[in-house]
């Protein structure tokens, strides 16, 4: 397996994840009957988006590594919110 291969199955892998993040909130709002975004969701938009980031910046690709970038900083902001909200829940 060369460099371009072990870069293409990076890729694959961030779409990935990036992919599964649907199918998580679909399964998790089919349950509840409503829609809702499970703390899952946003752990895998992270890992998708920090992954296609690596690709993106291997490919040299600005306009697909400002995307990634912007994405990134929005999950892990919802992480932080989720996370303050849970320690406001048990004080």
């Amino acid at each position: 397996m060369d460099d371009k291969d072990i870069w293409m199955a990076i890729g694959f892998v961030g779409q990935g994840f990036f992919s599964a993040r649907f199918i998580v909130q679909w399964l998790a709002s089919e349950r509840v009957k409503r829609s809702i975004i499970p703390v899952a969701f946003w752990y895998f938009s992270l890992g998708g988006g920090l992954t296609l980031l690596a690709y993106a910046i291997h490919r040299k690709d600005p306009v697909f590594i400002a995307g990634q970038s912007a994405g990134i900083f929005v999950y892990l902001r919802n992480l932080y919110l989720l996370r303050i909200g849970r320690r406001e829940l048990q004080a």
